[in-house]
């Protein structure tokens, strides 16, 4: 169990500043933010799986996607995080 939650940090904080990293500009984020974004990326990333291979969105049922999944997921939850206007802290920009 301490491997698989290591491994996911691990993966979180890869597709995380990978994420960071293709979508241009600056974002306020440190280390903890962007393992988050990459751990609920996957979430995401599962959810977009599930809506391109069985064209349903089920919520009651969330899984993690594989490495790609994940980064798309990071790419679609920053972009979502800076259309909301939010920074580090939850305060407006």
């Amino acid at each position: 169990m301490l491997a698989f939650v290591i491994i996911l940090l691990i993966i979180g904080l890869i597709a995380g500043a990978i994420a960071r990293l293709l979508v241009p500009g600056r974002d306020s984020m440190g280390l903890l933010a962007t393992i988050a974004l990459g751990i609920i990326g996957s979430f995401v990333g599962g959810f977009v799986q599930n809506l391109i291979e069985y064209h349903k969105l089920d919520l009651a049922h969330p899984h993690t996607t594989g490495f790609l999944g994940s980064i798309l997921g990071a790419i679609i939850l920053l972009l979502l995080l800076r259309l909301a206007g939010t920074n580090h802290g939850g305060r407006r920009r």
